[in-house]
């Protein structure tokens, strides 16, 4: 069994969303723009506050520290927010910032902002809430709240990991902070302010990155800047030669939140222990996920989405089936791939590779440890289910894995009912049991071709006759 998930502080200005969406079929006779009809309302957490609640949904004890007034925006957060995350509420000075976009066809027309509410000081309970922390994310969004705790962040950033997604509107990030997380454009302006930045040419934007973070992270004495680059993913810099962490696919959809998806799970990751290249990594696979699967289409403001379960062996299967349900609810369409995956080599790795680039999300089946000794014999698995799990959840192709113990996985996909079941090749010749089955819901067998000459018993046996193989690792 792996650790819970780690508790995590998030301190900055929450916002509450509104989302109109229509369609358009005309133009207004008096002017040159369009009419949106059959309009469909949907309200939620925003700013800080969705940072806090996407934190939540992945398991963890969130507080939440923020600004809210008695005016009826604030009202509303509060009931959106419900029993998910802890509030710790400092006054607010005006009224609560809100932020309503129109959309027709998932595309923005239109966006309003109201209110300008500001934090008016810090609390007591607030001080010794970030002092007691273990991890926190600030999500600035130029509202003030980071502004009041400015000192105790400094304190805690010394400390303890704080990752810090700035605004063009707040100040930089306190010194010492573990990871900041500007966008490309937010990251350009910061440098710029400072004297420093090249020119803009979007054809160089990954050296405009790189050098934007270079210079970041000695201004703002931060131990790193990872620069989030929309659908490329993103550039992580320590101050030397960047790091290069790109999105397992171009992810097509409404990215609105994409940036608190990432720096939620960022901070969630180094809470829970992970070196910062990892917490990266996981947080370019988990945003360019949260864009596939509808983004914030996907959120229900009358409660938050269903926590992920711990990464423990059979758990990952809830969360597949999660996964799958929201992105068939998006519109998008489901991959399943299934197997063994004892030795992952370079012929799976193609395959998923492969599967992943036809759909929205990839869903991985793998036989448990007693279904592969019932297929393979008493020597096999040669790696545990566990340890299988965790490489495969580890490859940027693969949105979730699967866990079934019956000898086929005709029962897991008629729960997870994909849009398309993903063979190798190596079955061309094979009628397959769970074809009908794919085939009753009007999903698809593709084949994918198989790169020849690789395979788990093959590498085991070379391994065995090798010199210094089997025999001489029992020296």
């Amino acid at each position: 069994m792996t650790s819970p998930a780690a508790p995590l502080l998030v301190v900055g200005d929450a916002l509450l969303d509104h989302d109109l969406f229509g369609r358009v079929e005309r133009l207004a006779p008096d002017a040159p723009v369009p009419v949106v009809s059959d309009v469909r309302r949907a309200t939620r957490p925003g700013g800080a506050a969705l940072a806090a609640w996407l934190a939540a949904a992945d398991g963890r004890d969130v507080t939440l520290v923020t600004a809210l007034g008695d005016d009826p925006s604030s009202a509303e957060l509060r009931a959106a927010l419900g029993d998910r995350v802890r509030l710790l509420a400092l006054p607010l000075d005006g009224t609560l910032s809100t932020k309503t976009r129109v959309l027709a066809e998932g595309r923005p027309l239109l966006r309003l902002d109201d209110g300008e509410g500001r934090a008016e000081e810090a609390t007591a309970e607030a001080r010794r809430a970030v002092a007691a922390a273990s991890a926190v994310l600030v999500a600035d969004y130029g509202r003030g709240c980071a502004d009041v705790l400015r000192a105790a962040l400094t304190e805690a950033a010394a400390r303890m990991p704080v990752v810090w997604d700035p605004h063009p509107r707040g100040r930089p990030p306190v010194p010492g902070v573990r990871l900041a997380t500007p966008s490309a454009a937010e990251a350009h302006t910061f440098a710029a302010r400072s004297g420093g930045g090249p020119a803009g040419d979007p054809d160089d934007e990954l050296r405009v990155a790189a050098q934007d973070a270079h210079q970041l992270v000695g201004d703002w004495r931060a131990a790193s800047v990872a620069v989030t680059m929309s659908g490329r993913g993103a550039l992580l810099s320590h101050g030397g030669t960047p790091l290069m962490v790109p999105s397992p696919v171009t992810a097509q959809g409404d990215a609105c939140g994409a940036g608190d998806r990432f720096a939620a799970t960022a901070a969630g990751l180094l809470a829970d222990g992970q070196l910062t290249e990892a917490a990266v990594r996981g947080a370019v696979h988990a945003a360019t996920r949260y864009v596939a699967e509808g983004g914030v289409r996907t959120l229900d403001a009358g409660r938050a989405p269903e926590p992920a379960p711990p990464a423990a062996v059979g758990a990952p299967t809830d969360e597949a089936l999660r996964t799958a349900a929201r992105v068939r609810a998006a519109g998008g369409t489901v991959v399943a791939a299934g197997g063994c995956f004892d030795l992952l080599h370079a012929g799976h790795v193609a395959l998923l590779q492969a599967a992943r680039r036809t759909g929205d999300c990839l869903v991985v089946c793998v036989n448990s440890d007693a279904s592969v000794r019932r297929r393979k014999g008493d020597g096999r698995p040669l790696v545990p289910l566990a340890d299988r799990v965790r490489v495969l959840r580890a490859l940027e192709c693969v949105d979730a894995v699967a866990v079934f113990d019956e000898d086929t996985p005709e029962l897991l996909l008629a729960r997870l009912r994909p849009h398309i079941w993903a063979k190798g090749g190596d079955y061309a010749r094979t009628d397959l049991p769970e074809a009908s089955l794919v085939a009753s819901w009007d999903g698809q067998v593709v084949l994918f071709p198989y790169l020849d000459g690789r395979s788990t018993s093959g590498i085991a046996e070379r391994a065995a006759h090798a010199p210094g193989g089997t025999e001489g690792a029992r020296r």
